[in-house]
């Protein structure tokens, strides 16, 4: 598959502590924790979004535009018909407690800690 110029999660591997927080927010499943290190495994699953960015306690992760593989939905799709349950954690609001099966949740930073937080509870964090 030919390569082409496009944004794609880069991952300091200096800087990366292994604590994983970023593999649950990549939905495609591009990121995998591999000797202790957080890792892009195939860049045709990258869709370039950067969900895992915000999670990020270290600030290891960002965005960068390069030669990279196309990105695949076929792939994905192919990835997550093999995914259950056991690949992943579901990550919870950390004011309400609701998961991510039960309401729509967002990674933000509060207080110098990557935390998630559900939509219902995101007003409140706004505005105190």
């Amino acid at each position: 598959m030919s390569k082409i110029n496009r944004q794609i999660v880069s991952i300091d591997e200096e800087l990366c502590n292994g604590c994983g927080n970023c593999v649950a927010p990549c939905a495609e499943g591009a990121i995998k924790i591999v000797d202790g290190k957080a890792k892009v495994i195939k860049e045709e699953l990258c869709d370039g979004a950067g969900f895992c960015l915000g999670v990020c306690p270290t600030g290891a992760m960002s965005l960068e535009t390069r030669e990279a593989e196309p990105f695949s939905e076929a792939a994905v799709e192919a990835f997550q018909s093999q995914k259950t349950a056991a690949h992943f954690e579901l990550q919870k609001c950390f004011s309400c407690d609701r998961d991510e099966m039960a309401a729509p949740l967002l990674a933000c930073r509060k207080q110098g800690n990557s935390v998630w937080v559900c939509t219902k509870c995101l007003p409140a964090l706004i505005h105190g």
